[in-house]
């Protein structure tokens, strides 16, 4: 499983509308309105870099109100829970 983090800001009033798009892609498990110097933080977990790249930089950069991203690759998990196997079912 690959994880990536993206930064986003959005045009003035578009942060709802932004958050529901993004929610709605494959590949993107949760999205967060932030106070901050971001208006949005979208987690993407998917099987392989090739669906991160399709995701990051065709599936994303079509969704109308996005000004700007910043995105972070995950090298490794720390946490308590079993990401893999929460995330990874129907990856096969």
């Amino acid at each position: 499983m690959v994880t990536a983090i993206v930064l986003l800001d959005t045009k003035r009033g578009k942060v709802n509308d932004v958050a529901d798009a993004l929610a709605a892609l494959d590949g993107i498990t949760e999205v967060h309105s932030v106070a901050g110097r971001v208006d949005l933080v979208a987690m993407l977990r998917v099987a392989e870099n090739e669906a991160l790249a399709d995701l990051v930089t065709n599936e994303i950069r079509q969704v109308e109100g996005i000004t700007d991203t910043e995105t972070l690759i995950g090298f490794r998990v720390h946490s308590s829970h079993d990401l893999e196997n929460m995330f990874g079912v129907g990856m096969d």
